[in-house]
């Protein structure tokens, strides 16, 4: 069985969510016997194709990126060559350019499209988009949700019900790398034994202004890991509110990320707007074992964090909610290592890579039987 993955960002020119995840299906499915290629875009002038963990990386230069979208001339042909050598085309949505691309290289292959979001943001452009959007969700086999959740909230996703089914992201921990006890010791040195953890990129919809407006007056000590678009908008936002015990310390690489979630108190997800769909940083904190605090958002976070449950959950783009949500777990630190208990057995229960795995290779034999019945 061989499957291609196509999206516009993925190791080494970034990490962030969707890469983590089509990494977690590449090396999931690879150990089930699954030979998976990634077809992606990069700025690299070096195109060579690479092997990270099990799985083949091809890139192809991307030429423009209007209103993150990336296009790549070369993707054309590239898509066509790599799609007639596999059994199963795995597309990844959002990205416009990716439904042109599946016209253009004339595909005939099993096809299924993991649904990571809703397209939220760009409204003007949505609209010239939707003929496109909705003819190439017509034309895949199958659409995957990736919570519940989400696909109760979407109304996208609510036109192709017939088609759609739900296959959670899942993390397989064996791959990140362990604590080490000097990384522990240094980060202990620095931000001390209690604090609150936020993990990911820096961008508008992820509500780190929510999270800096929730501490102020507080002392509760927050330690803020990634960078991006918003990074110096938010940190001067920290300096006019006053805030000392808030730490913004940039992106890390896996280790000294894995030593933070070993240290912190609870893992703080903010995210108030319908573009966090999943959280797969908020998953994180879950397979650590910490208690988590999320808002309500219609989408995956509140199907990974449970209300009273897991952590507590509350309204979007409310502040006083959220300090004093952090207020109880900071007060109750034995209801604290309960929630973050039931979190790290939900994880097992629902969230690993294996479950993930073995659900999307049922899912590939299904097409490809299905094609070779038609």
């Amino acid at each position: 069985m061989r499957v291609l993955h196509f999206y516009k960002d993925y190791f080494p020119d970034t990490m962030g969510g969707v890469e983590q995840v089509i990494r977690q299906m590449c090396v999931g499915t690879g150990r089930l016997g699954v030979r998976n290629e990634v077809l992606t875009l990069t700025r690299s002038k070096d195109l060579r194709p690479f092997e990270f963990e099990g799985h083949t990386v091809r890139r192809v230069p991307l030429d423009l990126n209007i209103a993150s979208n990336g296009i790549s001339f070369a993707a054309f042909g590239e898509l066509r060559r790599r799609a007639a050598e596999c059994d199963v085309v795995h597309y990844h949505f959002p990205w416009p350019f990716m439904d042109l691309a599946h016209f253009v290289a004339g595909i005939d292959k099993p096809t299924l499209v993991t649904y990571h979001s809703d397209i939220v943001r760009q409204k003007a452009l949505l609209r010239l988009y939707q003929p496109l959007k909705h003819k190439f969700l017509r034309s895949v086999d199958t659409i995957v949700a990736t919570s519940p959740n989400y696909l109760a909230s979407s109304a996208v996703l609510d036109r192709y019900r017939d088609k759609t089914r739900t296959i959670t992201y899942g993390l397989d921990k064996s791959i990140y790398p362990p604590a080490e006890p000097a990384r522990l010791d240094k980060w202990r040195a620095a931000v001390g034994e209690k604090f609150f953890l936020f993990v990911g990129v820096l961008r508008y919809y992820k509500g780190l202004h929510i999270l800096l407006d929730a501490v102020a007056g507080s002392d509760y000590p927050v330690v803020i890991v990634g960078a991006g678009p918003i990074e110096e908008e938010l940190k001067a936002h920290a300096a006019r509110l006053g805030l000392k015990h808030v730490m913004f310390v940039g992106k890390l690489d896996d280790a000294d990320k894995v030593a933070l979630l070993t240290l912190c108190y609870a893992v703080a997800f903010p995210s108030h707007l319908r573009s966090e769909a999943f959280g797969i940083s908020l998953l994180e904190g879950a397979m650590y074992g910490k208690p988590m605090i999320s808002s309500e958002i219609g989408t995956g976070t509140s199907y990974i964090n449970i209300h009273d449950e897991t952590g507590l959950v509350v309204p979007p783009s409310d502040p006083q909610a959220f300090g004093a949500a952090m207020r109880t777990l900071w007060d109750n630190p034995a209801l604290a290592e309960a929630m973050g208990k039931r979190a790290e057995e939900r994880y097992q229960q629902l969230f690993t890579a294996e479950r993930m795995a073995s659900s999307y290779l049922a899912l590939y034999q299904e097409l490809v039987a299905r094609r070779a019945g038609a």
